[in-house]
């Protein structure tokens, strides 16, 4: 009995790959997701709870997963799955996000090049002081979602658009309205500061 229960405890060499790809692969992007699961739930134990069930869910998918491909883009697609599937749930709504959809996700990032960046692409990174947080925390959703990700993640905009389930032009006018709002409100903060804002 014993020793049967010890073959059980023992892993397949190919499970034992799998462990270690998933570690370096994924692991490396936690506290990135972390980051952006506090952006969605504001909450810091929500956010530890989100992304462990994403690395959970990520693990049971990662054989789909493409060695190679953008694996920060992909997990955070199933970060922003996982909480969509959890607002509805405790909204008591029906109906879940396909996680199928995920197997299929690195297809359409798989080529993607990071030719997105334009001249405002550091503005966030340089400015990344207490006022410029809450400036950015003080924007309506859906500017401060893909700010955060094209501007201090680096994501690119066909990345985004798949993250956000929206097209790629929406996801530019967000950018352009978002970051000219961000402008407006941190006028004063970066004259004081020495940054022009001048167009």
């Amino acid at each position: 009995m014993t020793s049967h229960n010890k073959e059980e405890q023992q892993i397949s060499p190919e499970e034992a790959q799998k462990q270690r790809d998933f570690q370096e692969e994924a692991i490396q992007h936690i506290n990135a997701l972390y980051n952006y699961a506090l952006h969605l739930t504001m909450n810091p134990d929500d956010a530890h709870d989100l992304v462990q069930e994403t690395y959970l869910k990520a693990y049971k998918f990662f054989d789909s997963f493409e060695k190679g491909t953008n694996c920060k883009a992909w997990l955070f697609k199933i970060l922003k799955n996982n909480y969509i599937n959890k607002f509805r749930k405790n909204a008591r709504e029906p109906g879940k996000v396909d996680y199928d959809q995920i197997k299929d996700f690195y297809h359409s990032i798989k080529d993607a090049q990071s030719d997105s960046e334009d001249l405002n692409a550091g503005y966030m990174k340089s400015l990344m002081h207490d006022e410029v947080y809450q400036a950015l925390h003080g924007l309506p959703e859906e500017f401060r979602e893909v700010i955060e990700l094209c501007d201090i993640e680096g994501f690119t905009y066909e990345e985004i658009a798949n993250m956000v389930e929206s097209p790629i032009g929406t996801v530019r006018s967000r950018l352009f309205r978002g970051r000219k709002l961000l402008r407006e409100k941190l006028d004063a903060f970066a004259r004081k500061y020495g940054y022009g804002t001048e167009e």
